[in-house]
């Protein structure tokens, strides 16, 4: 039996879409990585408020992987969603495609990103479990499971 309040991983669906503008491209006319971050930091934001019901703030970037470059004037998609969630924090995945005109996608990053729920007075707050309704968000949620203990275990090394 699934928790009352616990919402599926479609509630925290997001996409949000750029056109890669002269004024975000570095000297190799190639998309900054500083930009593509911002894009994904605030996608991965849109979805953990869209599971949790409030303000959050990102506690981590997890296992971000440049796989091929964003051009000028490319079309770029991004697509979030809780993949877990644990007392206050949720992780969030974003993807991030170069959608050609045909439509066509090409994934040229994906990360992976911690955000905190945060009450009224901005102290970390509970959020809804997450309800996994297919295999890939079950593989999603294990996946998300090792990440976090490797988190742990790196906190632990630098303290």
């Amino acid at each position: 039996m699934e928790p009352v309040n616990a919402k599926p991983v479609s509630a925290s669906r997001t996409e949000h879409v750029q056109i890669v503008m002269p004024g975000h491209i570095n000297g190799e006319k190639r998309l900054f990585g500083g930009i593509l971050m911002e894009w994904i930091d605030v996608t991965a934001a849109v979805a953990a408020r869209r599971h949790s019901g409030c303000n959050v703030t990102t506690a981590a970037v997890d296992n971000l992987q440049f796989q091929a470059p964003a051009l000028r004037n490319d079309t770029v998609v991004l697509c979030a969603q809780v993949t877990h969630t644990g007392r206050t924090s949720m992780e969030v995945r974003v993807d991030t495609f170069v959608e050609a005109l045909s439509g066509e996608k090409q994934r040229i990053n994906r990360a992976y990103l911690v955000l905190v729920a945060l009450d009224e007075k901005g102290d970390p707050t509970p959020v809804p479990p997450l309800l996994l309704e297919t295999e890939e968000e079950h593989r999603e949620w294990e996946a998300a499971c090792r990440r976090r203990e490797l988190r742990r275990q790196r906190r632990s090394q630098q303290f």
